[in-house]
C-alpha cells in the first residue's frame, strides 16, 4: 500500500500546485483594469500619429481658403529699377522751340539735354482692385472650400480604418481569452480524471498504461493553456502598441454589446452606409468640384475689369517730371482665342458627367460591400450558435460520463473519447467565435462607423 499512497501524495502536491497557479493567474487577471472596446478606440484615435498627420491636412486646407479670400482685396505692387545707360540718350530742343522771350528765341540755338548723368532708374507703385474678376475669385474660393471637405473625408476614412484595426485586435483578445478559459476548464477536467484513475490504479482496477494515457492528455491540456496564454499576451501587446501604451500594460476586456439595428435589418444597414461611408461623400464632393470647374470655364468669357492707381517716378533724370500719378480703369480681354475657351468648357462638362457616373458606381460598390458583410455576419452568428450548442452538449455528456467513470460504470477510454470530443467542440467554437468577431468588425467598417 505504500506505493499507491506515495503516488497519491505526489498527485495531491501536483494538484495543489495547479490549483494555486490557476488561482494566482485568475487573481492577476481580475485585478487588471477593464478596457472596453470604446475606450480602446478612443485611446487609439487620441494617440495615433498617422491620423494626426491627416488631421493637419484639414488645417492646411483651411489656411488655403483664407489665402484665396485675400484675392478679393486690393493688391499693392512696387517695382524699382536702377541702371547705367549703355548709350547716351538725350533730348534735343531746336532753336526757338519755346518761342521768343523779350525778342530772343528760346533756345537761342539747337540744344541737347542728356537724360541723366551716371546711374538712373525708375520707381513704380500700383494699387489695383479687381471688379469683374470677383465672380471668378469667389468661385475659386468655394472650390477651395471643397478641399476642406475633401480633407475631412480623408480624415474620416483614415479614422475608420484605424477604428476597424483596433476593433479587430480587441476582438482577437476577446476570442483568445475565451479559448484560454475553455483550455483551463479542460485542464480541470483532466485533473479530475487523473485523480480517479490514480485511485483505480492503486486499487489495481486500472492498468498503469491507461493511467499514463490520462497523464499525457493532462500534459497536453496544460501545454495548450501555456500556448494560449502566450498568444493572449502577444495579442494584448499588439493592442497596447496600437494604443501607444506600454506593451506590458495589463487590462481586461469586456463583452461587446448585443446586436445593433443594422445587424438585423439590411435596409437600415444600407441607409447607414450610404450616409456614413467617406467614399460616397468624396464622390459627391467631386461632383461639386466639377460643377465649379465648369462655371469657372464659362467665366473665362468675362473680360478682366478693375480699378487701378499708378505712381511713377524717374530717378536721377534731368528733365522728366519727378512724380506721375494716375488713376483709371484697367481692361484686359482676349477676343480671339481660336476656340480654346469653348474646348475647355467641353472638357469640364465631360468631367462633370464622369463625376456623376463615378458616384453611382461608388454607391453600387458600397451597397454590394454592405450586403456581403451583412450575409457574412449572419452566417457567422448562426455558426456560432451551432458550435456553442454543440460545445454545451459535449461538456454535459462529459460530465455524465465522468460521473459514471467515478462509479465504475464506464471505461476510461469512454471518458478520454468524450474529452477529445469536448476539445474538438471547443476548437470549433473558438474558430466560429473568431470568425464572428472578424465578420462583425468588417460589417461595422462597411457601415462607415467610427
Amino acid at each position: 500500500m505504500r506505493r499507491p499512497l506515495t503516488a497519491l501524495r505526489k498527485y495531491l502536491v501536483v494538484l495543489a500546485a495547479v490549483a494555486a497557479w490557476r488561482s494566482s493567474s485568475a487573481q492577476a487577471a481580475d485585478d487588471a483594469p477593464v478596457l472596453t472596446a470604446d475606450q480602446a478606440v478612443q485611446l487609439a484615435i487620441d494617440s495615433n500619429r498617422p491620423l494626426k498627420v491627416v488631421s493637419l491636412d484639414i488645417d492646411k486646407s483651411k489656411w488655403q481658403v483664407t489665402s484665396a479670400k485675400t484675392r478679393r482685396l486690393p493688391t499693392f505692387k512696387t517695382y524699382f529699377f536702377a541702371s547705367g545707360n549703355l548709350n547716351s540718350p538725350s533730348f534735343t530742343f531746336k532753336e526757338n522751340t519755346f518761342g521768343n522771350v523779350n525778342g530772343f528765341p528760346v533756345p537761342a540755338k539747337d540744344t541737347e539735354v542728356p537724360l541723366s548723368h551716371g546711374v538712373t532708374g525708375s520707381a513704380l507703385a500700383e494699387i489695383a482692385q479687381p471688379i469683374s474678376q470677383l465672380y471668378k475669385i469667389n468661385l475659386g474660393i468655394r472650390e477651395q472650400m471643397l478641399g476642406v471637405d475633401l480633407a475631412n473625408q480623408d480624415y474620416r476614412a483614415q479614422r475608420q480604418s484605424l477604428v476597424s484595426d483596433v476593433k479587430q485586435a480587441y476582438y482577437a483578445v476577446l476570442q483568445t481569452e475565451s479559448a484560454l478559459s475553455a483550455a483551463r476548464a479542460t485542464v480541470t477536467q483532466f485533473v479530475e480524471t487523473e485523480r480517479v484513475a490514480s485511485q483505480y490504479v492503486a486499487q489495481q482496477e486500472l492498468l498503469e498504461a491507461e493511467h499514463l494515457d490520462v497523464k499525457a492528455k493532462l500534459s497536453q491540456a496544460k501545454f495548450q493553456v501555456i500556448k494560449l496564454n502566450n498568444q493572449l499576451q502577444s495579442r494584448k501587446a499588439r493592442l497596447n502598441g496600437m494604443l501607444a501604451r506600454d506593451l506590458a500594460t495589463p487590462f481586461r476586456t469586456q463583452d461587446v454589446s448585443t446586436q445593433t439595428k443594422e445587424e438585423i435589418d439590411l435596409k437600415a444597414a444600407r441607409q447607414t452606409a450610404l450616409a456614413n461611408r467617406p467614399e460616397i461623400a468624396k464622390a459627391e464632393i467631386s461632383i461639386k468640384k466639377a460643377g465649379y470647374d465648369k462655371r469657372l470655364a464659362k467665366a473665362d468669357y468675362i473680360p478682366d475689369i478693375g480699378a487701378a492707381l499708378h505712381y511713377f517716378s524717374p530717378l536721377n533724370t534731368e528733365i522728366l517730371p519727378r512724380h506721375i500719378v494716375s488713376a483709371g480703369v484697367e481692361f484686359s480681354w482676349e477676343p480671339f482665342e481660336w476656340g480654346r475657351r469653348r474646348d475647355d468648357l467641353k472638357q469640364k462638362e465631360i468631367a462633370l458627367d464622369q463625376s456623376n457616373l463615378q458616384l453611382q458606381e461608388v454607391q453600387s460598390q458600397v451597397l454590394q460591400d454592405v450586403d456581403n458583410r451583412f450575409r457574412d455576419l449572419e452566417e457567422s452568428r448562426a455558426l456560432l450558435d451551432v458550435t456553442e450548442t454543440a460545445r454545451a452538449a459535449a461538456n454535459e455528456r462529459l460530465r455524465e460520463i465522468s460521473d459514471k467513470f467515478s462509479k465504475e460504470a464506464v471505461l476510461l477510454r469512454d471518458v478520454l473519447q468524450q474529452q477529445s470530443a469536448v476539445a474538438s467542440a471547443n476548437n470549433d467554437y473558438e474558430q466560429a467565435l473568431l470568425s464572428f468577431w472578424t465578420a462583425k468588425a468588417n460589417f461595422e467598417k462597411a457601415l462607415g462607423e467610427e
